[in-house]
């Protein structure tokens, strides 16, 4: 069977091209590293690694708002260990004023004192947290105290603020509501201490109004301290999770690789044995297209 010029020369070029695509995506692999660049490398496995890749992103957005949430519960627990060394202070002071006569000058410098406690508490118990968000507010996200023209303090919040994502239709509310966390009725921090206070002022015998106090300030610190150990708990709960999801990002890694990276060696030598291939055809399509006889043929 006799074979034209034509066909030969249609045989050489498509198979030259054959070649030199097939050089040109083994020295794609061997640039990139990777086994997988384009669905038509292997449909399967670029599926598979799409998914991977999305995967990916959602927990990176995850790991970011437990990074969040777990800022969130360390200033929290912060302002809550604030807050006990004032209330602890504050306690003092209630003690030593009903333990013993008081002179004009003692009560003035005690009344001073609490005052100044009564406002750093304000001060804490409005606290922000990274996000500007209130660390003791309700859903409104406005914060959670205000205090009147009469000078009392209040908790204007309500309901329960949004929760930080955390996975899959799964949330966190990192920190607690301050009427939660400071106590209500007659143990409410800021009520005590203005009682106090008052009584203090009016120049009579405080030692009932001193019992009173240390009673519902101890109260008011277990109300903190049950909050404080709940933040705690849920600190933990998302130091688990960081874990769990750099576990999960370290396993699809694994499972990426082993699905998208090349064996460089062998792609290294399927190039090699590629390029040499191509070069001795178009050596002899050279040859070829330079006889006369096929010139002539043709």
């Amino acid at each position: 069977m006799r074979i034209s010029t034509s066909q030969t020369y249609l045989r050489s070029t498509t198979m030259m091209s054959k070649l030199a695509a097939e050089a040109d995506a083994a020295q794609a692999k061997i640039a990139t590293g990777k086994r997988v660049i384009a669905p038509s490398d292997d449909p399967v496995a670029y599926r598979q690694l799409a998914n991977i890749k999305r995967a990916t992103a959602n927990d990176q957005a995850y790991a970011s708002n437990v990074a969040t949430a777990q800022e969130v519960a360390e200033q929290s627990s912060d302002a809550l260990s604030a807050v006990e060394v004032q209330l602890q202070r504050a306690q003092e002071l209630f003690t030593s004023a009903g333990n013993g006569t008081l002179s004009d000058a003692d009560r003035t410098a005690i009344g001073k004192e609490l005052e100044s406690i009564r406002n750093t508490l304000l001060s804490l118990a409005n606290s922000k947290d990274s996000r500007g968000q209130p660390l003791f507010g309700g859903a409104t996200g406005d914060l959670p105290y205000e205090q009147a023209a009469d000078g009392t303090i209040n908790y204007v919040s309500s309901g329960e603020p949004a929760g930080i994502p955390i996975a899959d239709q799964t949330t966190m509310q990192v920190s607690v509501t301050g009427d939660k966390a400071f106590a209500a009725g007659d143990s409410d921090m800021f009520a005590v201490i203005a009682t106090f206070t008052s009584a203090l002022a009016s120049g009579g015998d405080v030692q009932a109004a001193a019992q009173q106090a240390v009673q519902a300030t101890g109260e008011a610190l277990q109300s903190v301290n049950l909050a404080r150990t709940s933040v705690g708990a849920r600190a933990t709960r998302l130091e688990m999770m960081s874990d769990q999801l750099t576990d999960a990002g370290l396993a699809r890694e694994t499972a990426r690789s082993s699905i998208e990276d090349a064996d460089m060696a062998s792609t290294i030598a399927e190039f090699q044995k590629t390029l040499t291939i191509l070069q001795a055809t178009q050596a002899s399509f050279s040859k070829l297209t330079s006889l006369s006889l096929f010139d002539y043929l043709r």
